[in-house]
């Protein structure tokens, strides 16, 4: 079911070709494994979106950075690219928090502690906002600098086999439900 509502939106291998803005890329962004749905190609770009949205940007750099390791390893390139929605306003301080805390297990410092983000951004306007969260980012230092790719790097060494035996476990299901059916009569 999952499958056949993504294929539904997804484009197929034929329109992706034929597509004179990917044409330009030759060979690049053909390879089958890039757009087509299957468990190894759906694992690999669940863990590359997980691995990208972890980079800290805006979304266009973690699209780019998903787009860049889904051709690299050959996944499903539209995959990664939605996965990397899971870092989002509401999931990034978590996020963040949780790296920091990793970070800090790692370097084995304790006593560092993580500056509130809300006192570096409060009243500041757009133009403000970046260079006070850039402030922010580096004031929190080597622990969060060591735990951020290490999150990510652990993120998506956990949603890679975790995608397949998922994927295998409905395949299984599947296969029980269409042995249950009764047989139709010819």
């Amino acid at each position: 079911m999952p499958r056949k509502l993504l294929k539904k939106y997804l484009p197929s291998h034929a329109t992706v070709s034929e597509n004179r803005h990917i044409a330009r890329f030759g060979s690049l962004l053909t390879h089958h494994n890039l757009w087509h749905l299957h468990r190894r190609s759906v694992a690999g770009g669940v863990a590359a979106g997980m691995f990208a949205g972890l980079i800290p940007g805006s979304n266009p750099v973690q699209f780019t950075a998903a787009a860049l390791l889904a051709v690299g390893f050959r996944v499903n390139l539209p995959i990664a690219v939605i996965v990397t929605l899971y870092s989002n306003p509401f999931t990034i301080v978590p996020l963040y928090y949780l790296a920091f805390k990793l970070g800090q297990l790692v370097v084995m410092d304790s006593s560092a502690t993580m500056p509130d983000l809300a006192f570096h951004l409060e009243g500041k306007g757009f133009r403000e906002w970046l260079p006070a969260a850039l402030e922010w980012l580096t004031s929190v230092g080597k622990p969060l600098l060591i735990g951020l790719p290490l999150l990510a790097v652990l993120l998506a060494a956990i949603s890679y086999p975790l995608v397949r035996v998922g994927w295998r476990c409905y395949v299984i299901q599947a296969w029980r439900r269409r042995k249950m059916r009764p047989a139709k009569a010819a």
